[in-house]
C-alpha cells in the first residue's frame, strides 16, 4: 500500500450541517455550522501544521462546492481532524457577532 506524504480533511468533515452520513467525522459538540476555508486555513496555521488550502467538491455531495486543506502527516487523522475542529470552535468563539 502506497503511504502518502499529505492528509486532506475536507470542510464538511466538521460541518454541523452534515449528517455522519453525508461525510462528518466529528461529534456535533465539536462542530461548527458552515465552516470556511479561511476559517479552517487559519486554524491549521494556529497549530503549525502546514495546510494548503483547495476549492472542490466535496465526493459525496457533488452539487455542492466545498474545500479541503492538505495537511502534511503528523500524526493519526482522526487527531489531526478534532484539533481542528477545536481550534474552528475558538476561533468563531472570540470573533465579534454580526448585526
Amino acid at each position: 500500500m502506497k503511504e502518502y506524504e499529505r492528509l486532506v480533511v475536507w470542510l464538511d468533515y466538521i460541518d454541523s450541517e452534515r449528517k455522519r452520513s453525508e461525510g462528518r467525522r466529528v461529534p456535533l459538540n465539536s462542530c461548527v455550522r458552515a465552516p470556511t476555508l479561511e476559517e479552517m486555513l487559519q486554524a491549521c496555521k494556529k497549530l503549525n501544521l502546514d495546510a494548503q488550502p483547495e476549492k472542490a467538491f466535496y465526493p459525496r455531495a457533488s452539487r455542492r462546492q466545498s474545500g479541503y486543506v492538505s495537511i502534511k502527516k503528523q500524526g493519526q487523522k482522526q487527531q489531526i481532524i478534532m484539533a481542528i475542529a477545536r481550534e474552528l470552535s475558538r476561533i468563531r468563539g472570540s470573533q465579534p457577532k454580526k448585526v
